[in-house]
């Protein structure tokens, strides 16, 4: 069995349809706005929230074949027949739909993620036990992503986009030494 193919998604800009407005309806669209992507709303009911994060908001059912005027597509119902036409609309329009915890739905999964400044990590078990990759997370963020770390991203970014500016590669650069400092192990990095 092949490995999911981890990515991360710029969604500025991108036109992705919710169909769903429930709780898990909103969280998804949260995560979706906060990317910059444009969300639109569909479900004939909306709990309060979608309001300040919806491009557009539409109260009422889903229209077959209608996740094909979109890019990306996530949905968030508790009708299995809705979440199966929605993927199919998706497979034959080549767009990339989620059905929350609705696995043979999916044409990809939604990670754990842990954000920490400029720094994500994304942890997975391929759909099969959502609540382990929530813990790991959980665990990575509470022992990882440290303030030290997140202030090291900031200046080895700035370090590497000066190396750029003066015309060089970073891949020649030995950045093992600020890396190690980000968890403890040297001084702090030394700054641009």
């Amino acid at each position: 069995m092949p490995f999911d193919y981890p990515v991360f998604l710029d969604l500025a800009g991108v036109d992705v349809l919710v169909v769903g407005a429930g709780p898990v309806g909103l969280r998804k669209a949260t995560g979706l706005f906060e990317a910059g992507a444009r969300v639109t709303v569909v479900s004939p009911e909306i709990v309060d929230g979608f309001e300040q994060i919806s491009h557009r908001i539409e109260r009422r059912p889903y229209r077959n074949g209608e996740a094909a005027e979109f890019q990306l597509v996530i949905t968030a119902t508790n009708d299995p027949a809705v979440n199966a036409q929605v993927a199919a609309d998706g497979r034959r329009g080549r767009v990339w739909v989620n059905s929350a915890d609705d696995p043979q739905n999916c044409s990809f999964i939604l990670p754990a993620i842990a954000r920490r400044g400029l720094i994500a990590v994304a942890v997975s078990t391929g759909g099969a036990t959502p609540a382990l990759a929530s813990r790991i997370r959980s665990e990575i963020a509470d022992r990882v992503l440290t303030e030290r770390v997140e202030q090291a991203a900031v200046e080895l970014g700035a370090r590497r986009a000066a190396v750029h500016l003066a015309g060089q590669s970073t891949e020649d650069v030995d950045w093992s030494a600020d890396v190690d400092a980000a968890f403890g192990d040297g001084p702090p990095p030394t700054g641009p």
